[in-house]
């Protein structure tokens, strides 16, 4: 019993640790748009397209630039019909990653 109420506090840190790293990086303004300059993504009114001809008449809420193991995606919240969806779009290239249901 000593054993496991030593190491728990240990397993606890490791994996608190590890959350942390797999979480996504916001980027913000200037870095987008060093981004957008250098051709490493294409403009969010460009990437856009996909997601409004999948929900036409969508309002946007939000979108907000982030870094995810390496590579750039959008994270664009969307109002349809009162519902909200999240949806993750790659910003090199447009294709949609993520299309779910805001919790």
């Amino acid at each position: 019993m000593k054993f496991v109420a030593r190491y728990s506090g240990i397993v606890v840190l490791v994996l608190a640790v590890l959350a942390l790293q797999a979480q996504a990086r916001d980027l913000d303004q200037d870095e987008a748009l060093r981004l957008r300059q250098d051709g490493v993504i294409q403009p969010l009114e460009q990437l856009m397209q996909p997601a409004l001809a999948r929900y036409p008449g969508a309002t946007l809420l939000e979108a907000e630039l982030e870094e995810e193991d390496d590579t750039y995606v959008y994270e664009i919240e969307l109002l349809i019909d009162g519902v909200v969806r999240e949806l993750e779009v790659s910003a090199h290239d447009g294709r949609i990653l993520k299309d779910e249901l805001e919790d």
